[in-house]
């Protein structure tokens, strides 16, 4: 089946599973119906690649519910010259769409498949303004920073601070923060143009896999992946 054949769905999609639960910067709302999500998900949920929930990507991680992706977004209060960090790039879909909304995207993946599948996605697609990391998400892309946003799509026991630290002045940080397997709660973090300081809002509960990191939850079963960069 063709991308082209899911366009109606994109279209539904955003209608009734994005503006009618509050969704409105014009943005954010041209890249969810703009981004093909079946070319995210495995072969098996194309289908289903527009439902009104998460899916399953590999490596026991998911593609977030589309609704969840569209939230987080608008939350980060984007331009289009701004950029921004993603930790869990996952299978890319989250990265595309702020693709669509800002000027430059970083994204940080653990898992090494996942962030080379990512990475083919983005060049297939033609989204060159998106580069891949496979590490350590929960310490950032040091090297890049400060960025205008950062968005994590996992839940940390806190906000790491090396997150909150790569943060420019004036930047907005949205994470879930909470137990690795029950409650969450959505949290933005905005830095002070002035003195740095941190302020945090509560934007909701929420749902997400365990941010594994050395400034997150620990990993079952071994230590975390070492850094490595993907070219892209």
């Amino acid at each position: 089946m063709k991308s082209t054949d899911f366009s109606w769905k994109r279209e539904r999609m955003v209608e009734e599973q994005i503006k009618r639960r509050g969704v409105e910067q014009k943005a954010v709302l041209e890249a969810m119906a703009e981004v093909p999500r079946e070319e995210f998900v495995p072969d098996k949920y194309k289908t289903t690649a527009y439902s009104d929930r998460p899916l399953p990507i590999g490596e026991g991680q998911t593609i977030s519910q589309p609704y969840m992706v569209a939230m987080m977004t608008e939350s980060l209060q984007l331009g289009p010259e701004d950029k921004v960090l993603e930790i869990g790039a996952g299978s890319g879909y989250a990265a595309a769409i702020l693709s669509r909304v800002a000027g430059e995207v970083y994204t940080v993946e653990r898992h090494r498949s996942l962030a080379e599948q990512a990475r083919e996605r983005f060049e297939k697609l033609g989204y060159d303004n998106i580069h891949v990391r496979h590490a350590d998400g929960t310490k950032g892309w040091a090297e890049e920073a400060p960025f205008d946003a950062i968005v994590a799509a996992a839940a940390g026991p806190t906000v790491p601070e090396s997150l909150k630290h790569q943060l420019a002045q004036g930047g907005r940080l949205v994470i879930p923060v909470g137990q690795r397997m029950g409650a969450q709660t959505l949290m933005r973090v905005t830095r002070a143009q002035q003195n740095g300081d941190f302020k945090e809002e509560n934007l909701g509960a929420v749902r997400f896999v365990p941010l594994i990191g050395s400034e997150g939850f620990e990993e079952p079963g071994g230590p975390s992946p070492g850094s490595r960069f993907l070219e892209g």
